[in-house]
């Protein structure tokens, strides 16, 4: 790969992510960027090319920390030092990829050397390498919870805390965060998004033109990085000059009582919690007018504002899609009577330089390795439809389903999806016994942050030290390794490794019954508001979930595991129903899914939950009696300890009892729908432990 970076300024389109990434340049305290959008939208490159337009930063020779040789950092590890001469450097644009270690992120103090020497050797991490420059996370949402709160708390503080066993080294860290994702893998939990001073959301453009610019400045770029550089140095000079311009005005720009009553009363009327995104806001503005060239801030200024600092913050629920309603947006602001504009000297340049879009004055696109352009998002044809695909006719909630008139194939009409009932709030469902998949909230595990249950050897390098445990072990060595002070002498083998106990996220893979027999008696709605509960709840834990659907001849997997439970969502929302009832089908499917799930993520534990009434009339392509075929799947599933909870759709005053048997051959509980709601679930946790913990029992004196 070329070591030069794609040029800003030849960044096709794009304007709100080039115009928030600038206005963060311009003044850090707006609080980072976190950028959003599909994958091949030039977020990466963007990104890349900003760090050039930074001003170089003055540094103390040799200081591992960026100190500035005017103002030093009094706690500087590196320290003390002296005023004096420093040395001009680039800015840096440090980048933290999605697997890294809170000891990379945030540095590692030598925990040997601090117990026997007394000395605080610690070894810088990314933070520190990012101060006065850039820090970029790509799949920000998929970077495990614990490491972005440290991350976003040293975005907010400035400086990085790093605490061993009463040790503790603090730094300045004081960086521009841009943050990107796809939604599709996943969303950010709304308390870290509120932590984002600005949002912005990219989209490949859906013109020709514009289409073929990108590719052109691509092909051009990839054949001679160097000379394309060239060919855009003079836009680059005067983006750059516009932005230490900026910079400079910044202390001179007045943020009047009628702006911050236009930002106060736009940030009351959308109803957004917390007063940070007031002070974002305000800070956004003000750098909007110092990137313009003027000294107060405007109306136009408080508007494009809103549209960065506040899209974001207007999640109410977590499968609501940012936006911000422009029309209440312009009624709030046309409350406040216009301003007197200065007179400007010169046509304000855009976003890119002074002359608009540089040389070619092209449309929107993009250069870079992250793909395309910019421009109009693609149209979706419902408000959960994923881009690209159609949304189910749906009947209005709580009207009878009619039949669309299109057969099946397995002997009756496929029936229009229905929509969701009002989700409620669930009690948990966990995996029984102790794990050690990845961070999140649902079953015990062992993990690297929570309570501290006893102590081990370290395996590999040293991050939890057990003091006691370590102190244990080397006292009874010390007058063989000759101590004559008061000091303890300490040796590598002696050093003890906390093992703590937390929360884990889970794998929870939804089997659900679509077929004629739910339809039939008007429960889909209902089907779907307890799924739709689950998936919610399933968010907030932090698990992987998948979908997978029975019905007519077979099942199929209709969201393969993922972390983005917002397109679990829109699939269920599109469910169709009809036809008989393949529940060994489905069975099979869940078996095959999660046998491949756990050779991708061996350590990520099962929870299926099986959504069904209980009924199996048909076998499908596999042949046989229906019911026999479900019961033996489904001892299967149980006899590899797969937790498991069959949620009982069955009503009507005469029940079958069917959905119970299942879940007796599953190992695991029934509950009905009404039981899964919070105040009503008394015990289940318990039964599903209880159940799967005796089967593990049984299997083990079997298997003994």
């Amino acid at each position: 790969m070329s070591s030069v970076h794609f040029p800003f300024s030849a960044v096709v389109g794009q304007d709100d992510l080039r115009l928030a990434l600038l206005l963060n340049a311009v003044s850090p305290a707006v609080g980072g960027v976190l950028v959003r959008g599909e994958k091949g939208t030039a977020k990466s490159t963007a990104v890349r090319a900003l760090s050039a337009l930074l001003p170089q930063v003055d540094v103390v020779p040799g200081c591992r920390f960026s100190c500035a040789p005017a103002a030093p950092d009094p706690s500087c590890p590196d320290g003390p030092h002296q005023h004096g001469l420093g040395a001009l450097r680039a800015a840096r644009m440090v980048e933290l990829p999605v697997g890294a270690s809170e000891d990379r992120l945030v540095g590692a103090l030598d925990i040997e050397r601090a117990l026997a020497e007394g000395v605080k050797a610690f070894e810088p991490g990314l933070l520190a390498d990012a101060h006065r420059g850039i820090l970029y996370v790509d799949e920000v949402n998929l970077l495990h919870d614990h490491l972005v709160d440290v991350l976003l708390d040293a975005a907010a503080m400035g400086a990085s805390y790093v605490e061993r066993e009463g040790v503790s080294v603090r730094h300045a860290a004081r960086f521009l965060l841009v943050g990107t994702m796809n939604p599709e893998e996943g969303e950010l939990r709304p308390q870290l998004l509120d932590r984002f001073g600005l949002t912005v959301e990219v989209a490949a453009s859906r013109e020709p033109a514009q289409r073929v610019e990108v590719v052109r400045r691509r092909l051009a770029y990839e054949d001679d990085p160097a000379g394309f550089a060239t060919r855009w140095a003079g836009d680059e000079h005067e983006v750059r000059a516009r932005v230490v311009a900026a910079r400079a005005l910044l202390p001179k720009v007045s943020l009047g009582d009628t702006a911050l009553l236009q930002i106060a009363a736009t940030c009351a009327g959308f109803e957004v919690d917390g007063m940070r995104a007031d002070i974002v806001m305000a800070r956004t503005a003000t750098a909007l007018a110092a990137w313009a060239g003027r000294t107060e801030v405007r109306k136009e200024d408080v508007r494009q504002a809103a549209l960065l600092a506040l899209p974001h913050r207007r999640r109410r629920n977590p499968f609501d899609a940012p936006g911000l309603d422009e029309d209440l947006l312009d009624r709030i602001l046309d409350g406040f009577p216009d301003e007197e504009p200065e007179p400007d000297p010169d046509p304000e340049p855009g976003p890119e330089g002074p002359d608009g879009n540089g040389p070619d004055d092209s449309g929107p696109g993009d250069g870079g390795p992250d793909g395309g352009p910019g421009g109009t998002p693609p149209q979706e044809s419902g408000p959960d439809a994923p881009a690209g695909e159609a949304e189910a006719p749906q009947t209005p909630q709580g009207s009878e389903q009619r039949p669309s008139g299109q057969e099946n194939g397995d002997g009756g009409p496929e029936q229009a999806a229905v929509r969701a009932a009002e989700p409620f709030r669930t009690k948990m469902l966990s995996v029984p016994g102790l794990g050690e998949g990845a961070s999140g909230r649902r079953s015990r595990a062992r993990t690297a942050h929570g309570r501290t249950t006893g102590a081990q050897r370290p395996r590999g390098h040293l991050t939890k030290l057990h003091l006691a445990a370590t102190i244990q072990a080397a006292a009874p060595h010390q007058k063989a390794r000759g101590r004559s002070g008061r000091g303890l002498v300490v040796r590598k083998d002696d050093l003890r490794q906390a093992t703590r106990e937390g929360r884990e996220g889970n794998l929870v893979l939804f089997v659900v019954d679509a077929s004629g027999s739910m339809a039939a008696r008007q429960r889909m709605s209902a089907v779907k508001g307890a799924v739709l509960s689950l998936l919610l709840d399933a968010y907030q834990r932090r698990d992987k979930v998948g979908l997978i659907t029975f019905r007519g001849a077979g099942a199929q997997l209709a969201l393969p595991p993922t972390s983005s439970v917002d397109a679990a969502a829109a699939r269920l929302e599109q469910l169709p129903t009809g036809g008989r009832t393949p529940l060994a089908a489905g069975l099979l499917a869940a078996h095959e899914t999660l046998r491949i799930e756990r050779l991708r993520d061996p350590s990520r534990r099962p929870l299926l939950v099986v959504v069904t009434d209980g009924r199996a009339t048909s076998a499908g392509a596999l042949g046989g009696d229906p019911r026999e075929l479900s019961r033996r799947s489904a001892r299967m599933l149980a006899a590899e300890g797969v937790a498991s909870v069959v949620v009982d759709c069955e009503s009507g005053p005469v029940r079958l009892g069917l959905a119970g048997v299942l879940a007796a051959d599953l190992g695991g509980p029934a509950v009905s729908l009404d039981g899964l709601r919070a105040d009503s679930l008394a015990g289940l946790v318990k039964n599903v432990r209880t159940a799967v913990t005796s089967q593990s029992s049984h299997t083990n004196r079997r298997a003994a």
